[in-house]
């Protein structure tokens, strides 16, 4: 998949030696994404590489670029690399945060699902639900389901890391060839030879040069390799931090000729939201050198996690992320810490019609820390279980949801911020419950696989290092 942060680097450095006019002039541009809101001393970017075969103004890859991208014409939208940027306001440093694709994670409105679905499956939801609507402007239909998967995957990056995200930019696979050509193809080091053939990845053991066609293989290439998608993100990592250093120490862009390729590259290929102001932004950027560029992944609870229908996922432990992120940005803002469980009661009511159950409910979720609530027989009919708070997407909100199993949230403005109502139906088979078992793993709807196999965060690759880092 596009390594999306090539898109960024090339951005900011061509700004220093081209025309702004000239390299602005035909982004494209998007709005209505729900961003920033935080001023926390940094700039947090999502950098997003998708599997689209379209360029970046929609318009369908030709069959010549397709056969040379070695890829098929799919339909199917996914955001396979998802990288969260952050820039301190002063400009010194830059870490950037790898979220693995298959990460089993919440998404609002679809529930718990695949990151990298996020996109494709809200665009899908939304399309269905404008068609049945009666709208037939398929123009439109586009534009706002793309508008919805972007929305649904800022939200879920934000609610996964507690960090804010303040701009958006989208690179497919014509743009990351595109980019990678534009700078003479980018040095790697395999330790191991390779040739695996969904990929297109055919390439010799040692250091080597790739262009554009062959990058997107090197980085796409997730089968036969030992740990499957984390060892593709450290490929896509460690070509990015070559790259980085090879537009940073080489003065890449100082000849004219590669900068209009440069601009024609990244107007076709680069999505940029609407409210980011670019020009300002480089110059933060003015003085960055290779060495500050960092690349990190978020730590994964089981590389080889199992929902409960069987899809195999990669389990994250969000308060685990959580806690990595805001040691890793400590040095430029404060991460949103954890607040106190006790802080929030829950409210828990009997419609389920099992004797006694609100009280073990509540006694549970008291031995898990949340405060006591009251405890009452629902007077209405209950079909489910639903959760009801003023802020669906609170951490304690979420925390109370997850310690029950993951029932549905509801919106209730009614209630103050620090209370949750819980109103448990027929379905409910969370802890107090008859047929609840205690998992080994809390993992929200999946399970460890039989030999969990943590990974914990790896030593940061920077972009200073002489020569391409030897990887898998």
């Amino acid at each position: 998949m596009a390594a999306t942060l090539s898109a960024l680097v090339l951005l900011g450095t061509g700004f220093a030696w081209y025309s702004v006019d000239a390299l602005t002039t035909g982004l494209e541009r998007l709005d209505g994404l729900g961003l920033g809101g935080g001023q926390d001393g940094a700039v947090d970017i999502l950098l997003v590489g998708t599997d689209s075969r379209t360029d970046a103004h929609g318009n369908p890859l030709s069959d010549d670029e397709l056969a040379a991208l070695r890829v098929g014409p799919d339909v199917t939208t996914n955001t396979d690399t998802i990288v969260l940027v952050r820039v301190p306001n002063d400009g010194s440093s830059a870490t950037a945060i790898s979220i693995p694709r298959d990460s089993y994670v919440d998404v609002p409105g679809i529930g718990k699902s695949k990151i990298n679905a996020a996109y494709g499956a809200t665009m899908a939801e939304t399309r269905q639900r404008l068609i049945d609507a009666g709208d037939t402007d398929e123009t439109e239909i586009a534009r706002a389901t793309e508008q919805a998967g972007r929305q649904a995957l800022i939200k879920t990056v934000a609610q996964l890391t507690g960090i804010t995200v303040d701009h958006y930019a989208e690179v497919g696979l014509l743009g990351f060839a595109l980019l990678t050509d534009t700078v003479g193809g980018v040095d790697v080091c395999l330790n191991e030879p390779v040739d695996e053939w969904m990929s297109g990845a055919n390439f010799p053991a040692g250091e080597q040069r790739l262009d554009g066609a062959q990058a997107l293989s090197f980085v796409r290439q997730r089968h036969d390799l030992p740990r499957g998608d984390i060892d593709r993100i450290v490929r896509q990592q460690v070509f990015m931090a070559s790259l980085v250093h090879q537009v940073l120490s080489a003065k890449t862009l100082t000849n004219p000729a590669k900068l209009q390729s440069l601009s024609d590259a990244v107007t076709r290929s680069v999505v940029l939201d609407a409210n980011w102001d670019v020009v300002k932004f480089v110059e933060q950027l003015s003085d960055l050198a290779g060495g500050a560029v960092k690349f990190e992944t978020i730590p994964v609870a089981d590389l080889n996690g199992t929902t409960d229908y069987g899809e195999s996922v990669v389990l994250v432990d969000p308060s685990a992320v959580r806690a990595y992120i805001g040691s890793v940005v400590s040095g430029t803002a404060a991460a949103r810490s954890t607040p106190d469980k006790s802080s929030m009661k829950v409210d828990v009511s009997n419609g389920a019609g099992v004797e006694g159950l609100a009280g073990r409910v509540s006694t549970a979720l008291i031995d898990a820390g949340f405060g006591r609530g009251a405890v009452s027989n629902y007077g209405g009919t209950s079909t489910e279980t639903k959760l009801y708070a003023r802020d669906t997407d609170n951490d304690l909100v979420q925390a109370v949801a997850k310690t029950l199993g993951g029932p549905d949230r509801v919106t209730d403005e009614s209630l103050p911020d620090d209370r949750v109502r819980v109103v448990l139906g027929p379905d409910y088979a969370g802890p107090g419950s008859d047929q609840y078992t205690d998992p080994d793993q809390d993992t929200d709807g999946a399970s460890a696989g039989t030999s969990a196999t943590p990974i914990p965060p790896a030593p940061p690759i920077d972009a200073g290092r002489n020569g391409p880092k030897c990887v898998n």
